[in-house]
């Protein structure tokens, strides 16, 4: 399984139009393959929309997209509301929950750490020490790194009821003794973390991410 994460910048405002074109054609896409996500920020990088596709692999995912395209039903016609397109595929790592559908949210908050280069065996040693432990705070929806697009990221998704739920568990994930945010033992190979960003998201009415 790959998950192909799209992000777009917005023109300031357009967000309610964009919503609208992509609910009328949503519906023809989702005949080719599913819609795992379709996430909007609301707090962090301001007019982004988020959209992920799972594929089996990169070949069904090349199939597709052309079939679509070869429609003419196909991508929304948005693009005068569109600034800047980014796509990357993400691979998850052994573990990592499928997205799921249904309501988990409302809030979403995803996280992205850009590592030094060759850390990602390092990262999923520390965090598999102390996942489950956190996961019983609040679960995690994602856990991707980077295979193709801006290199060496590592994506994770919280979802949360609230804003106050979110500050909740942060806080007794920092303050429980379970050793978050995750690091090497001492005597075990480090690793770097160059920069971090957080969004906190909201999904389109017809994600299946809820």
């Amino acid at each position: 399984m790959i998950y192909e994460m799209r992000t777009y910048d917005l023109k300031p405002r357009s967000l309610p139009k964009v919503l609208e074109r992509w609910a009328e054609a949503i519906e023809y896409r989702k005949t080719l393959s599913p819609l795992g996500a379709f996430w909007y920020t609301e707090i962090g990088p301001l007019n982004q929309i988020i959209h992920v596709w799972p594929y089996p692999n990169l070949e069904e995912r090349n199939r597709v997209r052309a079939e679509a395209v070869a429609s003419g039903k196909w991508p929304p016609k948005a693009s005068e509301h569109i600034v800047q397109m980014r796509s990357e595929i993400m691979m998850p790592w052994p573990g990592s929950p499928e997205l799921p559908v249904g309501k988990v949210g409302p809030f979403f908050e995803m996280r992205t750490y850009t590592m030094s280069p060759g850390d990602q065996p390092k990262v999923q040693k520390a965090w598999n020490k102390v996942l489950a432990s956190r996961t019983k705070i609040s679960p995690v929806i994602a856990l991707w790194f980077s295979e193709i697009g801006g290199l060496n990221k590592f994506v994770h998704v919280w979802p949360y009821a609230s804003l106050d739920a979110r500050m909740a568990a942060r806080q007794a994930a920092l303050s429980g003794g379970i050793g978050w945010p995750p690091t090497p033992a001492a005597d075990e190979p480090q690793f770097a973390t160059l920069a971090q960003e957080t969004k906190i998201l909201f999904a389109a009415p017809f994600s299946p991410l809820q």
